[in-house]
């Protein structure tokens, strides 16, 4: 199942102006030149901010995501043609040999089932070529993020071009051992339309994760800290053994 906030249209055509704050990225953008990769393979690319930053400096990318209607958005923006768009999930690849396999954002705590969790770190094992890097975030749990995922801490409106106001909110709905599930409402002011997405993430430990990247045959070469949330998250830099690292200096 797809999460309405990236499956519904409505919701997928305004997801980049209510999440305009993607500095996030900038630490990707960085680890793609540190390995040099000319190849890339965006793993839950959702409306394609990351994977059109990366065509837009020549690099040749693939996006994968299972929510059509965000890839319809991203496919429509300015340079679109120049990703190649796989409507799925990781096992939906056909053969690749990428220097490097991302998950930005919330990709890897989505994957909330263990079974659909190892199969995705299995396909994008095989995604990569020798020497290539699986390099994803994940919050550390003991951080207990989800205690700030409320109405008052979380409630804005945002003036949407062509749309109008949008009022917004998350709050939690139910806390489950490492499973979070909350509830975002979506409230258009033009006609009254109210939207809500429930998600789902899993908070995995450190030990835990490099346990289930061990077991997919990659080596963990580094964890990192998440620059835009400090001590807040676990980044991981995984790689599938074999071939010739390349490493920009």
């Amino acid at each position: 199942m797809v999460d309405a906030i990236f499956g519904h249209p409505r919701l997928a055509a305004i997801y980049d102006v209510l999440d305009s704050d993607r500095s996030d990225l900038d630490a990707y953008l960085g680890i793609t030149w540190e390995f040099a990769a000319r190849r890339v393979l965006d793993i839950g690319c959702g409306t394609g901010v990351f994977a059109l930053l990366l065509a837009d400096r020549g690099i040749e990318v693939v996006g994968v995501d299972p929510a059509q209607a965000s890839l319809d958005v991203a496919r429509a923006k300015p340079g679109g043609d120049r990703v190649r768009w796989i409507h799925g999930d990781a096992t939906a690849l056909p053969p690749l040999q990428a220097d490097l396999a991302t998950m930005t954002g919330n990709v890897a705590q989505a994957v909330a089932d263990p079974q659909v969790w190892r199969t995705t770190l299995r396909a994008s094992h095989a995604a990569l070529q020798p020497g290539g890097h699986l390099v994803f975030e994940t919050r550390d749990p003991a951080r207990r993020a989800w205690e700030e995922w409320n109405r008052d801490a979380t409630h804005r409106v945002t003036d949407v071009p062509g749309v109008g106001a949008v009022e917004n909110w998350v709050e939690v709905t139910d806390v489950d051992g490492p499973l979070v599930t909350f509830r975002w409402t979506f409230v258009f002011t033009t006609d009254g339309a109210r939207l809500t997405s429930d998600s789902t993430l899993r908070f995995r430990s450190r030990e835990e994760v490099e346990a289930d990247l061990l077991d997919a045959g990659f080596t963990v070469d580094d964890v990192r800290d998440a620059p835009d949330r400090p001590g807040r998250e676990f980044v991981f830099v995984a790689r599938k053994p074999g071939g010739a690292q390349r490493i920009r200096r």
